[in-house]
């Protein structure tokens, strides 16, 4: 019981996944205004506008840096797991969601002229330039927020 305690009072931890709600928040509404309905399945979606992902991990490396030094061996390894959680969700994560989308067209393809049935594979996986700067802005600013 201690333990979950610590953990629940883990102050760059509860910031963190506020961070992370907060974004996946911000895509429910994102996704009501673009399409006039509510997609609750966004809220444990991955891709899409702003970036969960770099919310979280800005958010948890601004409230390192606020409560343990921006000159801490902690910050430096959180800035550098930033920079990869980033990064995969910018490019790698990206580019797969491309290969989904092409190969569910081929599947489409193939499922007309042969009666293939197959599962689509899921194409929103990745996130813009613009979708990661915005997650991170949002992890920044929450972070620098609480920690005030």
């Amino acid at each position: 019981m201690e333990e979950l305690s610590a953990i629940l009072s883990n102050k760059s931890l509860v910031i963190s996944i506020f961070a992370w709600f907060c974004a996946q928040i911000l895509k429910l509404v994102a996704s009501l205004i673009q399409d006039k309905k509510v997609d609750w399945s966004l809220l444990l979606a991955t891709g899409g506008f702003p970036s969960s992902h770099a919310a979280i991990v800005s958010a948890l490396t601004t409230s390192i840096g606020i409560n343990f030094g921006f000159d801490s061996s902690l910050f430096a390894v959180s800035i550098i797991m930033a920079s990869v959680v980033m990064t995969d969700a910018r490019g790698i994560r990206q580019a797969a969601g491309k290969q989904a989308k092409i190969l569910n067209k081929i599947i489409e393809d193939l499922y007309q002229k042969k009666g293939l049935k197959m599962e689509r594979l899921k194409e929103l996986l990745g996130h813009t330039s613009l979708e990661v700067f915005c997650g991170a802005l949002l992890g920044i600013l929450i972070a620098v927020l609480f920690n005030i």
